[in-house]
């Protein structure tokens, strides 16, 4: 992975057909997702359950660039190897997950994989102000986690914040939650430059007539890069 901060759409798999995954994965990355991002939830930290590494292994082949794996579990240290094993490029862990994220997120770094800190909506960005130099990413949820398709939670202050406490640091800003083309413009002015989008993007549209996908990622883009400076 290389560095930038141009916006980069990353469909969540979560909206995809489940039987189907690895053609789901292979006909966004052809209509122009830049990421891969897989939802992984455990039934206990959030009200759902799930794939595992099991998924993100099989997934992998099927996958030319990054895949986005976002833990929604707890614990999560028993874990990380395992998706590392899969393939993981970027593995993120809640801040509320655990007592010791400094630790989970220097065990991500370890397995050889970028480290992801996310922050459920009623999280401030001061949890996660000692970090800025252990982690490559940090999620911003515009839902409550553990359910695709919520309503989008305004939180545009907290990314703005957490934009100024980056700085010059190379850490992208990862939105995940009710992101379409009308609330786009919103995360990318506060300073967001990975948009996560599942059923926004997969809306309309098959592995047989992905033309949909391709149109709602090229819509989903045009409307955040119309206020990216």
């Amino acid at each position: 992975m290389t560095f930038d901060r141009s916006i980069k759409i990353a469909p969540s798999i979560l909206a995809a057909d489940f039987a189907n995954f690895g053609a789901e994965c292979a006909a966004v990355e052809a209509q122009g997702a830049d990421w891969i991002h897989v939802d992984v939830m455990d039934g206990h930290f959030v009200p759902n359950i799930t794939f595992g590494p099991a998924t993100c292994a099989a997934i992998r082949p099927h996958i030319k660039g990054v895949m986005d794996v976002h833990l929604m579990i707890t614990p999560v240290d028993p874990y990380i190897q395992a998706f590392a094993d899969a393939g993981a490029d970027v593995l993120t862990a809640h801040v509320e997950a655990g007592p010791h994220i400094h630790r989970t997120l220097q065990a991500i770094r370890g397995a050889g994989m970028k480290a992801g800190v996310a922050l459920n909506p009623g999280t401030p960005a001061a949890a996660v102000e000692e970090l800025m130099d252990m982690v490559d990413l940090i999620c911003v949820m515009t839902v409550n986690p553990g359910f695709g398709g919520q309503k989008f939670i305004d939180v545009t202050s907290k990314i703005a914040a957490l934009r100024d406490m980056i700085g010059d640091r190379p850490i992208h800003i990862e939105i995940d939650g009710g992101v379409d083309p009308n609330t786009a413009p919103l995360v990318a002015k506060a300073g967001a430059d990975v948009l996560v989008a599942g059923s926004a993007v997969f809306k309309g549209g098959s592995v047989d007539h992905p033309d949909p996908y391709g149109e709602n990622i090229r819509n989903i883009r045009a409307a955040a890069e119309g206020v990216w400076t």
